[in-house]
């Protein structure tokens, strides 16, 4: 079970820190998925077990970091330098064993995902 956390309204240039909680089964890769009105879902972040390896999407990259605390079973997004078309719901997901580095960025490739958090930037 993923439960996230974090979501809502702020202006454009601001800043906000999701937080998706884990439980009851083993996280390899944790990741951050959004989805805007009338849009499909995307990929967004990224992150493997040890934490040593990140992955982004382009329009986010040097804005959003993604961390974990694999203690607290965690995923953080801190999102800085927020656009109005940043404005979407997001999900946090959880991958339970290794993939293809090319499947990282797609949805299907997840077991598990969250309930989801809007975030709303306004111009």
């Amino acid at each position: 079970q993923l439960q996230a956390s974090g979501g809502g309204l702020v202006q454009d240039g601001g800043s906000l820190r999701l937080s998706c909680a884990a439980s009851g089964h083993t996280q390899y890769l944790m990741g951050w998925f959004r989805q805007a009105p009338g849009k499909e879902r995307e990929f967004v972040a990224a992150i493997t077990r040890s934490g040593g390896t990140t992955y982004y999407e382009d329009s986010v990259k040097g804005r959003f970091t993604i961390s974990r605390d694999n203690a607290k079973n965690t995923v953080f997004l801190q999102m800085n330098s927020l656009k109005p078309e940043d404005t979407a719901v997001y999900y946090c997901a959880s991958k339970t064993n290794r993939l293809a580095i090319t499947a990282i960025y797609f949805a299907p490739a997840y077991d598990y995902w969250g309930q989801g958090t809007l975030v709303t930037v306004s111009s």
